[in-house]
């Protein structure tokens, strides 16, 4: 069975933070977000074509740690928000790149909710308000989409009660 799960939010939500805690918690892996990877390597953000690359690297580094783990992945992102920042920032979303975000499947979705202090790095994030406006997108496409997801809210601590509330209910 599918035990990877899904961890979505805007940009400085926690998500790091909530994934890299979960596979604590449970004795797994978690998956690091390969653009924050790339944007320290480059020192810039990417451009639109470079977005299928990012978005296909973040597949494989799931797909490896499920070859590591026999218990839950914790993906710190997915496909979804690649694809999601493409269309704020350039417009578009690349018909490769929404066929990979649109077919890739998960055992659970949380998201992670804009409610923690928004903190700069410099790079990658560009403003609280841009976070609330990716938050608003992101949580009108799942549910244009009927993708079932938890939002979690609150401290790390409340976030990793309502985070294994459901993982208790997922089947083995």
């Amino acid at each position: 069975m599918n035990r990877t799960v899904a961890i979505l939010g805007a940009e400085s939500t926690g998500k790091s933070t909530l994934a890299e805690a979960l596979a604590t918690q449970y004795g797994s892996v978690w998956v690091p977000e390969y653009l924050r990877e790339f944007v320290d390597v480059h020192q810039a953000t990417p451009r639109e074509e470079q977005q299928l690359g990012i978005a296909l690297t973040q597949i494989e580094r799931e797909e490896d740690a499920a070859r590591r783990s026999d218990g839950w992945i914790f993906c710190d992102t997915t496909p979804v928000m690649t694809a999601l920042y493409s269309a704020f920032y350039f417009g578009r979303v690349d018909a490769a790149l929404a066929a990979v975000a649109a077919n890739r499947r998960y055992a659970l979705t949380l998201v992670t909710a804009p409610d923690t202090p928004w903190v700069a790095d410099g790079l990658q994030r560009e403003s609280a308000s841009v976070r609330m406006t990716v938050h608003a997108r992101l949580i009108a496409l799942l549910e244009l989409h009927g993708c079932d997801y938890q939002l979690l809210t609150g401290t790390l601590s409340e976030r990793l009660r309502q985070a294994a509330k459901v993982l208790s209910s997922c089947p083995a």
